[in-house]
Order: C-alpha cells, then sequence, then structure tokens
C-alpha cells in the first residue's frame, strides 16, 4: 500500500535526530522529547514508533502489531500508513536509507 508521501510497506523509518524518543516513567507512557517540548504519546503511538528503528519495515510493524493486540493486519495496516503519514509531517520521523 503506498501513501501520499510516497511510503510503502517495504519503506524504513527512524526517529528524526531532533527528538528523542523513550518511555517516561512519571507518564506512564512513551513521549517524544524536543528542545520545544514534549509529546506524550498513546499505546498505539508508542508502539509504532518503537519500532520505527530503522530496521523494520513498515510490513514488519504491521505484522508486529497485528500479532500484539490480536487483530487483523487488514485492519491494522492502512492506520499505521495514516500514522506514519503524520508523524513524516510532523518531522518526528524520517525515511531510513
Amino acid at each position: 500500500m503506498a501513501d501520499s508521501n510516497n511510503h510503502n510497506s517495504l519503506s524504513r523509518f527512524r526517529i528524526a535526530p531532533v527528538f528523542m524518543f523513550r518511555w517516561e516513567e512519571s507518564q506512564q507512557a512513551h513521549v517524544l522529547m524536543y528542545p520545544e517540548g514534549i509529546v506524550k504519546l498513546n499505546a498505539t503511538a508508542g508502539e509504532i514508533l518503537t519500532r520505527c528503528n530503522g530496521n523494520n519495515t513498515v510490513e514488519d510493524i504491521v505484522l508486529q502489531l497485528s500479532e500484539l493486540f490480536c487483530e487483523q493486519s487488514e485492519f491494522i495496516e492502512p492506520r499505521v500508513h495514516q500514522f506514519l503519514e503524520v508523524c513524516h509531517g510532523k518531522g518526528w520521523i524520517q525515511p531510513q536509507s
């Protein structure tokens, strides 16, 4: 599946260097920290970004989340693509070359 940002199921992403992604115990959530602030992520967003390590393809992420959430990959795939499109648009992630 391709989207408007020209990524597909074989694309790989990693967190952009300006951001620090980590589990924040005090927030009980994954967060993206940057010089101007912090973004607290919901559980699903945290699971997706955890997998944006430059090694996993989008397809890998979909399959891993399908197993984790016991959900059909056909249900998860468009949502993962949409979330990655938003993250890429916000500059949170960048394609791994």
